[in-house]
C-alpha cells in the first residue's frame, strides 16, 4: 500500500479508503464473520481510513465499526471519519452539529473521530437543491464552519471537511476559505470533470476541475464515487445506485461505460481496477474510497494500488473518449 499526504493535515493516508456506505453495504448487509474479515483484510492490506456516516444503513455502518473496532488493537487501528447533516432550514448549527457528533461517537464507541464532516449538498441559493446549504450558511457567523471549529476546540474531532457536492461555483467558494481540511469530491473516469478540462457541450455536470481549487487551497482530497455507483465495475444493478452528482444519469453513465469497455483488455485488471488506478493517476487526490461489497471487491481494490498507473495507451484512449463527450452528442 502506498499512502499520500491529506492536504495540509499532517497525516499521510491509504491510497485507498475503505469506505462503510449503502452502495457496497459490506457493513450494513453481511453477517457479522463476513465484516470482521472485511475490517481484518483492510487493515493487513495497509489500509488506514475508514469512512462512514450516520445516514449509511440508518445508523448500521457507524454501528457496525463500533463493535468491530473495539477488536482491534489500539495500536493498529485506522483513523475514522463520519458526517453530519444538517437541517437548513432549522437554523442552530451548532446544535444540530454537535447532536451529530455525540450521536455518532455513541455508536462508533469513540471519544473522538480524526476526521468530521458536513454531508449536505452546497448550492448557490439553497433553493436548487432540496436539504442543500449555501456558502453563506457554511462560511458565515455562526456558520456550519463555526460549529465544526467548536468540535475541534472540545476535542472531538482533530479535522473538518465536506462532501464536496453541489454546485461548481460555491464549492470553490467553500474550498479557498481556508476554514475545511478536507473535501471528498466526485471523480470518476466517466465523470473525471473535478480535476480536468472537459469539452465545452460536456453532457454530465462539469464540476470546473475542483480538484485544482482544493490544492491551491491546501484542502485534502478524499475521492468519492470512483466506480460511478457501480455502473463501472458492472452491468448488473443492485438499485442502490444513487445518483449524487448534478443532472447525473444512470442511462448516460451505463452509455458512457459502453465506449469505455472495448477499450480494456485483462492485463489492465478487471473494471473496477481500471476505475481505481484511473483516479489514483491524478496526483491530487490523497485516497479513493472504494465501496465494498464483498471481500473480493476489497481484494481488488487493494491489487489495483499495488498495480500502478494505467498504461499510456490506455490513459490515451481513455482521454480521447472524455474529449468527445463519449460521443453522446453524436446521438
Amino acid at each position: 500500500m502506498k499512502y499520500r499526504p491529506l492536504g495540509t493535515t499532517g497525516l499521510e493516508i491509504s491510497e485507498i479508503v475503505f469506505g462503510g456506505g449503502a452502495v457496497g453495504g459490506i457493513l450494513i448487509n453481511a453477517d457479522d464473520e463476513t465484516r470482521r474479515a472485511a475490517i481484518r483484510m483492510a487493515i493487513e492490506g495497509g489500509i488506514n481510513w475508514i469512512d462512514t456516516a450516520p445516514v449509511y444503513g440508518n445508523g448500521a455502518s457507524e454501528d457496525a465499526l463500533g463493535w468491530l473496532l473495539s477488536e482491534i488493537p489500539n495500536e493498529e487501528r485506522p483513523y475514522i471519519s463520519t458526517k453530519v447533516r444538517v437541517d437548513p432550514s432549522a437554523g442552530d448549527f451548532a446544535g444540530q452539529v454537535e447532536r451529530g457528533i455525540q450521536e455518532s461517537l455513541g455508536r462508533l464507541r469513540m471519544d473522538s473521530v480524526d476526521l468530521f464532516q458536513l454531508h449536505n449538498v452546497v448550492s448557490s441559493d439553497g433553493q436548487v437543491i432540496s436539504g442543500s446549504v449555501t456558502a453563506e450558511q457554511m462560511l458565515g457567523s455562526d456558520g456550519i464552519a463555526d460549529a465544526l471549529d467548536r468540535l475541534k476546540s472540545q476535542g472531538l474531532t482533530r479535522h473538518i471537511g465536506f462532501t464536496s457536492t453541489g454546485e461548481s461555483g460555491p464549492l470553490k467558494e467553500v474550498l479557498r476559505s481556508g476554514r475545511f481540511d478536507t473535501a471528498q469530491i466526485y471523480y470518476n473516469l466517466l465523470n473525471p470533470s473535478a480535476g480536468r478540462s472537459v469539452p465545452a457541450k460536456w453532457t454530465a455536470y462539469d464540476y470546473g476541475n475542483i480538484i485544482e481549487t482544493a490544492i491551491e487551497s491546501g484542502v485534502g482530497v478524499l475521492n468519492i464515487r470512483v466506480l460511478a455507483a457501480g455502473v463501472i465495475a458492472t452491468d448488473i444493478r443492485h438499485g442502490r445506485e444513487g445518483q449524487i452528482g448534478l443532472n447525473a444519469s444512470l442511462s448516460q453513465d451505463e452509455q458512457r461505460m459502453q465506449r469505455i469497455a472495448p477499450l480494456l483488455r485483462d492485463e489492465h485488471g478487471s473494471r473496477s481496477q481500471v476505475a481505481v488506478r484511473y483516479a489514483l493517476a491524478n496526483p491530487g487526490i490523497s485516497g479513493v474510497l472504494v465501496g465494498i461489497a464483498e471481500l473480493e471487491h476489497l481484494q481488488l481494490a487493494l491489487d489495483a494500488s499495488e498495480m500502478g498507473p494505467l498504461p499510456d495507451d490506455l490513459m490515451s484512449a481513455l482521454n480521447s473518449e472524455i474529449e468527445s463527450d463519449f460521443h453522446l452528442g453524436d446521438q
